[in-house]
């Protein structure tokens, strides 16, 4: 058993996690690696338990949250917080099932709450010029798919798992696969969302004429065997797998001269954004996306509310500072 490297820790502590961190290399078979991160983590209390001059199996819960605190005010996110939590709740219960200590001091702290990052949208000039970009070194047929998924995710919102299953038309087999399908005659589309839920979404009259162009030369290569319902097929003929289409809008995006790779879920941020920016109606931006619960959709409310501190930054005249 390796000995715990902790200067001034207590013989009898350091014992301890020694024997703990063997317990944890091989009797619970982790990884190497998810191994050294709970000896780092250990390491971490054990200095905190040194300074303060308290036995590891004396820990209480208020010397947990001054020490969480701590870590919090020298900047360590919540979720580091809540990760090195986590190792060293692991410990005080595996000291608690060792009958060593009769509660876990760890158990009732949490880290700090970790401020939710705000979803990244392009602006609307940067959406158009990708939806009209032409990428005139690729085949036809490779061009007209890739413009109907730009105009799909961008003009629907759906989410790229959605987009993958989609067929070009309804059937019993996609209902019992819990697959889409298209109806580009009622300009609209039966999507399949999360927890089996779906929905019908409107299709924008550029996202039905890009779908109208790609179907148009969808047959022009060989479908593969299995495939034939698929929407978006690949260059082999199959179903086209999100991978794909993540690299394809990247591509995309790079070619057409934005700034920021896009990827699939930042068109629907983008299709979201931009509803609300026009029009101010919460709960329908929840109704297209599909949302459960409108506090999902509420994010979208500060990236309206950036929009509109922009704008009056730039065009209100106490706003501007004088140079």
């Amino acid at each position: 058993m390796d000995a715990f490297d902790t200067p001034s820790l207590d013989p009898a502590d350091a014992a301890l996690a020694a024997r703990y961190l063997e317990h944890v290399r091989h009797e619970k078979r982790l990884a190497a690696r998810t191994a050294t991160l709970y000896e780092l983590d250990l390491q971490k209390l054990a200095a905190f338990a040194v300074e303060a001059g308290t036995p590891l199996r004396q820990v209480q819960p208020a010397h947990v949250r001054r020490w969480v605190a701590r870590m919090h005010a020298g900047g360590r996110s919540g979720r580091g917080i809540a990760l090195i939590l986590s190792g060293w709740r692991g410990f005080y219960a595996w000291l608690g099932r060792e009958g060593l200590i009769a509660a876990n001091p760890v158990q009732d702290v949490r880290a700090p709450r970790q401020t939710r990052p705000l979803p990244k949208a392009l602006s609307v000039d940067d959406a158009v010029r990708l939806a009209e970009h032409v990428e005139a070194d690729d085949a036809p047929w490779l061009e007209a798919r890739d413009a109907a998924l730009v105009e799909l995710l961008y003009g629907s919102g759906l989410r790229v798992g959605e987009v993958v299953g989609l067929d070009v038309a309804a059937s019993d087999a996609a209902l019992r696969a819990g697959r889409g399908w298209l109806d580009l005659a009622g300009t609209e589309a039966q999507v399949q969302g999360k927890g089996g839920k779906r929905r019908t979404v409107p299709l924008g009259a550029q996202a039905v004429q890009a779908l109208e162009r790609w179907l148009a030369v969808r047959g022009e290569r060989p479908v593969a065997l299995g495939h034939e319902a698929a929407l978006f097929l690949g260059q082999r003929g199959t179903r086209l797998g999100a991978h794909a289409i993540w690299e394809r809008l990247r591509r995309r995006s790079q070619q057409a001269g934005l700034a920021t790779p896009v990827h699939p879920h930042m068109l629907r941020h983008s299709f979201a954004s931009h509803v609300l920016q026009s029009s101010g109606d919460l709960r329908a931006v929840q109704e297209l996306l599909g949302h459960a619960n409108i506090t999902t959709t509420q994010v979208y409310t500060w990236l309206d509310f950036q929009h509109l501190a922009q704008a009056y930054d730039a065009a209100h005249p106490r706003a501007r500072r004088k140079r």
